[in-house]
């Protein structure tokens, strides 16, 4: 980076412009120039008039005339009142529904810019920016019309460059910028020192440096703003050696030299622990007449005490109360903690007395036992509430306070506040303890966000902190939530290896994590050995494994396991139930559902909304919807109200019986409670209208849901692309895709799926294998979207095909399932490749994959065909006692094997 003033002036370079016309292309006529000429005339009277403006244009011949290039005409020959032009420039868009060109936004925009009207014209760019120009159209836009109508302010570019960084757009600002620099225009100071610091902001800082030297070599003269992000990208890069040279830069050009962009520096070299250059730094511009702040020595003090420079910090602070500044409380609070940590508690003592006159450190022991019983008793608000008003009284936290009020935070899951806490207490000088961090890192774990877990984790090991069972249990519960088992148990060996003993939050996150990967055989295994550790299980314990239970459809262990856990004097509770009754609606068993329900009930068991929207959920799937309504009315009966989900789950279950009058009637009673529709209960409404082939009905419920508020989520665009790709509309599935990635919600698995459904159903195997590889590349392919593969090859009998996706799925670490293999052994059976059929059930088996009815059904049939009566008997048999029935074809296809035999 150069830091010499280039001797170039802007004003002795030339324009190399190549001009075209802007005004909107129309046919050229030469007999009816003059008329062209009376209508603009006729136009710009009824402007500049007293008539009425709705009247006059609602003429049909002049309204049906005007064109986007007379408004471009009309819009130059009044913009001496660019107000009057903006009015009647808005009057066509809100009134007429006027649909104008690129050229009439940019006219104004210039116009309005050169009778400093700067906020309409900002807003007018922002309109016109929301039309979808890239940076580089809207920037030739612009040009166009500066150049083309002489006009004599270049400001709108500087608004289209803010408008860049005000919108998180800053690289399309730098691109702006440069587009400018080959026309030989500049921005205004202020405008570059904005640029520069949006780059700061998301740590560009290569780019800052690169852009400071363009700037510098046209002649600009930065200000202290752009000194100030240059310092900053510098320290962040750790180059102190240029960012010593900007002193001497700024120095030498006769720049404002403020104690802002020293403290920056001081800031940087503290940070990097080379704080005795910062004292250097320090002196040398005290010397030069820059008076040190505030900011100034509490950032030194902070960096003498992390390089456990405790007495000469301590120096620096009475030398600071010397010159009449006031030490803030986390100079005081890092002194102080390292003089006791250091044995030194008489200086820690002194230094508490000092200071305790100027009212810098009272006494926190009191308000922080108070706002940690607060918490405990999650008065989140009141304890909050204290929090201020002890700062208001001069009464500033420690790090006891913050690690209550960071805990409070993770456990309401507002991390981001948590975090900024944590930021405040490194700001302040307060050395942070494993404590914060295990709520950080426990919070974050609980809502998915494992990478800013694992960083928290990382970070405090670097600070020399010593992970706990706490620390690790939170990070495995994180892993197995998200069913990274391996990574689970490696922190598992980790621990353990380190002599930490697991408890039993441990084991509980372990045994859930295999259970939701339907490990359940390993879940009991570590069941029996928690119990051989001599660790007891808990309520969660049992609840997690009985979950796992109904899951498998073991519903006699499942109730094993209620009456173990009720003999060891743990209490069953809603979670429990729940399960419990979901796993018996799975099985097909409602009515024994509803008999536990109620068995329950007379036992004065609580349960929630969640249990019976359970139990609805069970009589909606078996099409029993009276049988639902009738339980909501035994439910309210009961106490518990009917909520969001229970609606949710009937109206979904009248959708699917078509029930139209009831679908109605439940919204209606929803309404009439109070309740609005959820993203969940519009997007069951637009996926049942999207599968039934109403796509009309489907996008009218879209727009009801926009109209109240409710924003659509990945699964409401699933529904509606699904539909789309259902009946065949490739191109609006493809814009409603886009308009989905514009929102800011990213597709997944499901969404691509669908494409991938359309696509191999229309025999298109090529361009799905293509999406298939981008969804590869993208980690979102798995199980499903490889079976959509296998079966489009398949039904197109390309085995070949179809066998070489098995084994890809494998060596990209994707499992396959019973219906992959299925799906080939019915394509080898229906052909008669029972041989190979056979081979690959073997394989499936040997995996440890359970075969459905389906794919018994597939086998059983293949061995008809080929006179394999023996092995379909047997297949038939083991079906049977896996609890599973033939269907009517597999019966017929066994008799009559065994007649023609």
């Amino acid at each position: 980076m150069k830091l010499t003033l280039s001797q170039r002036q802007v004003t002795s370079l030339k324009f190399h412009y190549k001009r075209r016309n802007l005004c909107t292309h129309r046919p050229f006529y030469s007999d009816n120039d003059e008329k062209e000429s009376q209508f603009i005339d006729t136009l710009e009277k009824i402007i500049r008039g007293k008539q009425s403006w709705k009247l006059a244009l609602d003429d049909a011949v002049l309204s049906t005339a005007l064109k986007p290039h007379h408004v471009e005409k009309v819009l130059i020959q009044t913009l001496d009142d660019s107000r009057l032009a903006l009015r009647f420039f808005n009057f066509l868009g809100l009134h007429k529904t006027f649909n104008h060109s690129t050229a009439s936004f940019c006219i104004l925009i210039h116009g309005l810019v050169q009778n400093n009207l700067f906020w309409p014209a900002s807003s007018l760019l922002q309109t016109l920016l929301l039309r979808g120009l890239s940076p580089k159209e809207a920037f030739d836009s612009l040009f166009d019309s500066y150049e083309k109508f002489g006009f004599s302010s270049s400001l709108g570019f500087d608004l289209l460059i803010q408008s860049y960084v005000q919108n998180k757009r800053v690289t399309d600002g730098v691109f702006v910028f440069r587009l400018m620099r080959e026309k030989h225009l500049m921005p205004e100071v202020r405008t570059l020192s904005g640029v520069l610091n949006g780059l700061v902001k998301i740590r560009q800082f290569g780019l800052v440096l690169k852009l400071f030297e363009e700037v510098v070599n046209v002649g600009i003269l930065p200000d202290i703003y752009i000194h100030s992000a240059v310092m900053r990208s510098l320290c962040e890069l750790k180059d102190f050696v240029k960012a010593k040279e900007l002193i001497h830069f700024m120095d030498s050009n006769g720049s404002d030299l403020n104690v802002v962009v020293y403290n920056i520096l001081i800031h940087g070299l503290c940070k990097s622990q080379r704080v005795f250059e910062a004292v250097e730094v320090k002196n040398g511009f005290v010397k030069r007449g820059v008076k040190a702040d505030v900011v100034t020595y509490c950032t030194l003090v902070l960096g003498l005490c992390k390089v456990q420079e405790f007495e000469f910090g301590a120096w620096l602070m009475n030398e600071m109360i010397e010159l009449g500044l006031v030490p803030s409380e986390a100079a005081v609070s890092s002194l102080v903690e390292g003089f006791r940590r250091k044995g030194k508690i008489d200086y820690a003592f002194n230094l508490v007395n000092k200071l305790g006159l100027l009212g810098v450190v009272p006494n926190l022991f009191v308000y922080n036992a108070l706002i940690n019983s607060l918490c405990k008793e999650r008065k989140f608000n009141e304890a909050e509430f204290l929090f201020t008003e002890m700062k208001q009284k001069g009464l500033s936290p420690n790090v006891v306070t913050y690690s209550i009020l960071i805990d409070s935070l993770c456990r309401r899951g507002e991390m981001d506040i948590a975090v900024s806490f944590l930021g405040k207490m490194a700001d302040e000088g307060i050395k942070a303890t494993i404590y914060p961090y295990n709520s950080l890192i426990s919070g974050h774990c609980k809502l998915g966000n494992l990478s800013a877990a694992e960083s928290f984790f990382e970070e405090m090991i670097h600070k020399g902190l010593t992970p706990t069972v706490i620390t690790y249990t939170s990070l495995i519960s994180g892993y197995c939530n998200e069913v990274k088992l391996n990574k689970a148990f490696r922190l598992y060996h980790e621990m353990t290896g380190k002599g930490i003993a697991p408890n039993s939050y441990t084991f509980t996150a372990l045994i859930s994590g295999l259970c939701r990967a339907n490990k359940l055989t390993e879940a009991i295994k570590w069941f029996d050995e928690m119990l051989e550790s001599n660790v007891m299980p808990n309520e969660v314990t049992y609840n997690v494994l009985i979950e796992g239970y109904c899951r498998e459809g073991s519903m006699v262990k499942a109730f094993e396991l209620l009456d173990e856990m009720a003999g060891k004097g743990l209490v069953a509770d809603t979670y429990t139930y729940r399960s419990l009754i979901t796993g018996l609606c799975s099985a097909g068993r409602v009515s024994e559902a509803k008999e536990f329900v109620d068995g329950l009930h007379r036992e004065h068991c609580k349960l929630n909304e969640m249990c019976y929207s359970a139990l609805l959920h069970g009589y909606c799937e078996a099409g029993r919807l009276k049988d639902a309504l009738g339980a909501c009315r035994e439910m309210v009966e009961r106490g518990v109200n009917m909520d969001l989900v229970c609606y949710s789950v009937l109206i979904d279950g009248s959708l699917k019986q078509s029930d139209t009058r009831r679908y109605f009637g439940l919204l209606k009673e929803m309404h009439d409670k109070g309740l609005r529709p959820d993203n969940v209960i519009y997007t069951s409404m637009i996926d049942a209208k999207g599968k039934a082939g109403n796509l009309k009905e489907a996008f009218r419920l879209w727009d009801i849901m926009i109209g109240e508020g409710c924003v659509p989520n990945v699964v409401t665009y699933t529904a509606l692309i699904n539909g789309l790709c259902k009946a065949g509309y490739m191109d609006k599935a493809e814009l409603l895709c886009k308009e989905m990635l514009a929102s800011g919600s990213l597709p997944n698995q499901i969404t691509y799926g669908c494409f991938l459904d359309y696509l191999t159903r229309e025999g298109k195997m090529e361009k799905a294998v293509q999406l298939h590889n981008a969804m590869l590349d993208g980690l979102l392919a798995n199980t499903v979207t490889y079976n959509i593969l296998i079966h489009g090859f398949c039904t197109m009998g390309k085995f070949e095909e179809a066998t070489k996706l098995l084994g890809g799925m494998m060596d990209n670490g994707i499992l396959p399932d019973c219906i992959t293999y299925s799906t080939i052994i019915y394509q080898y059976c229906k052909r008669g490749y029972l041989h190979e059929a056979l081979k690959l059930w073997d394989s499936m088996l040997n995996k440890g994959l359970k075969p459905d009815p389906l794919a018994y059904n597939f086998l059983i049939y293949g061995c008809c065909i080929r006179g394999e009566l023996t092995k379909a008997f047997e297949l038939r048999d083991d079906m049977m006692r896996r609890g599973m029935k033939t269907n009517k074809f597999t019966l017929v296809s066994l008799n009559l094997a065994s007649c023609s035999k």
